[in-house]
């Protein structure tokens, strides 16, 4: 990895709203997954409850599995690597076994076909699984690989092609189709550049970063994405609408203060997966409003496995983004 970006305090600020409110987006969906959509005068809260019975303020899986990711980033870790995608393979088993509260069928069907291996290997031995999924099913453009992927764009500010590289070699652990990995290089592009420059600009210029054969296909989403409200695409369990909700909700709630609020509320009341939509929302909103835009409220009760509160979830991003060293 060349050598880190220098960060001034409201970059700082941006890294440490990343991973927290993308946790915070998930917490507020957990409630209202798979349930009948909101009305758009309905606002959401952190009631907990939802598919794994969450206390208020929970967060499930989607950043459940970004902490996984996030305890070996935090190191300073290339997560491009073997040794480093192997360690982050292990912390999805270790997830699987303790803090599972809520597992997407694809992921339990990967993390199934490795269980007992252990050590070098493990990681390709998981992407051959997922590779063996998409081949018997031609189905694995699942969102789970989206809704995880924040701490990789934390771990490359200072490289966007690297950053590419590692979306789609962590996405590819357990996500097999490319449109799961493209999803994740253009989602990381935009985390990036929100921190680095606090606009939502790089969605779009991640288009570059991928095959060009790909481009006009991605424009084509996300063209779609800013022409209509969130509402039409679910159901989005699948990684292209659940991009395009989080995108719509961002696109079309009025930026300014209280945007990173508003927003969330708008990709929850998307309906369907609103946990993950929102946890995909809340990853790029976070970056580019940073720490002090996500409501006290929220920042005092947001946690999860395996233990980890809002301060928790800022060192870990943080960490990542220096490189693993303590600044």
């Amino acid at each position: 990895m060349t050598a880190l970006p220098r960060l001034d305090d409201v970059q700082r600020d941006r890294v440490a709203g990343a991973l927290l409110a993308a946790a915070c987006g998930d917490a507020l969906g957990v409630p209202y997954e798979f349930k009948e959509p909101l009305r758009a005068d309905q606002r959401p809260e952190m009631l907990g409850g939802g598919l794994g019975d969450y206390a208020p303020g929970e967060y499930s899986d989607d950043t459940q599995m970004a902490v996984c990711i996030a305890e070996v980033s935090a190191t300073g870790a290339d997560l491009r690597t073997e040794p480093a995608l192997d360690r982050i393979a292990a912390n999805f088993l270790r997830w699987e076994r303790e803090g599972a509260t809520d597992i997407g069928a694809q992921t339990s069907s990967v993390l199934g076909a490795v269980r007992g291996h252990a050590g070098d290997g493990l990681a390709a031995a998981m992407r051959a699984a997922a590779a063996g999924l998409h081949q018997r099913t031609g189905r694995s453009a699942g969102n789970g690989s989206l809704m995880r992927t924040a701490p990789v764009a934390l771990a490359y500010l200072d490289d966007p092609d690297a950053l590419a590289e590692a979306a789609v070699a962590v996405s590819e652990l357990t996500h097999y189709d490319p449109l799961a990995g493209e999803a994740c290089v253009l989602w990381c592009a935009g985390i990036r550049r929100a921190v680095l420059d606090g606009t939502f600009d790089g969605v779009r210029e991640g288009l570059d970063l991928l095959k060009p054969d790909r481009r006009d296909r991605w424009a084509g989403y996300l063209a779609d994405a800013e022409a209509h409200q969130p509402e039409r695409f679910r159901p989005n369990g699948f990684v292209v609408p659940a991009l395009q909700a989080a995108w719509s909700a961002i696109i079309h709630t009025a930026e300014g203060p209280g945007h990173l609020e508003n927003a969330l509320y708008a990709a929850v009341r998307a309906g369907n997966d609103t946990d993950t939509v929102a946890a995909i929302a809340g990853a790029l909103l976070g970056a580019r409003w940073g720490e002090t835009a996500v409501p006290e409220g929220w920042r005092r009760i947001v946690h999860g496995w395996p233990g980890v509160d809002a301060a928790g979830l800022v060192r870990l991003a943080a960490l990542t983004a220096q490189g693993g060293t303590q600044n």
